[in-house]
């Protein structure tokens, strides 16, 4: 299989040799390719109508988030071919003000997926028929996925009795300042957990 995949990256990235950035086949078996972000539609069409292909169904898009890199972020797009029983995953690096091509005229089951990646990072597709968020609420400040957005938010909302309404609030409790303790009792914690204290006193 490992070899059949890099025989079809390699016919692929000799078709669409200005698309195609660089390939390699994973240890899951998935064929990843590299792709420029302005050539998305047009690479997913061949990959789609290409005998060879036949990547027919849209599994999922989503992205992953780093902070430091130029391109910010990774936009990222999953393939089946039922056909051929083949994987592909597609990664195109973006930057935090640029605009990723929608493939929506391509497979239109991406519309929900391209509005979920642009509610969770921010990360606009431009010919978009809807472009707004799915899963978070009206008026919603940052984008959730994000790894520089604060796990508290920035906004809380609870049901005000007084108002008989929900309502919005700043959140109180400052990131800082909150405690974690990821010690395991089983690795030597310096503290007495509940119920410990009995068991010494036998």
């Amino acid at each position: 299989m490992s070899d059949e995949l890099q025989d079809l990256g390699a016919l692929i990235k000799s078709k669409q040799s200005d698309a195609v950035l660089g390939f390699e086949v994973n240890s899951l078996g998935e064929l990843v390719m590299e792709v420029v972000p302005a050539a998305l539609p047009k690479f997913i069409e061949f990959l789609r109508s290409n005998r060879s292909c036949k990547f027919s169904t849209l599994v999922d898009i989503t992205a992953v988030d780093f902070p430091s890199a130029a391109k910010r972020f990774e936009v990222v797009y999953h393939f089946l071919s039922m056909y051929m029983n083949h994987r592909i995953r597609l990664k195109a690096m973006v930057a935090e003000d640029e605009v990723v091509p929608s493939i929506c005229e391509v497979h239109p089951s991406a519309n929900w997926f391209e509005r979920e990646v642009f509610d969770m990072y921010g990360i606009l597709f431009s010919d978009h028929p809807d472009m707004r968020r799915i899963l978070t609420d009206y008026g919603f400040r940052g984008y959730p996925l994000r790894k520089d957005f604060p796990t508290t938010g920035y906004t809380e909302c609870r049901y005000d009795e007084v108002a008989k309404r929900v309502v919005y609030e700043p959140v109180s409790l400052v990131q800082e300042y909150r405690q974690f303790d990821f010690m395991s009792p089983w690795e030597g914690a310096k503290y007495i957990l509940p119920g410990d204290d009995k068991a010494e006193a036998k």
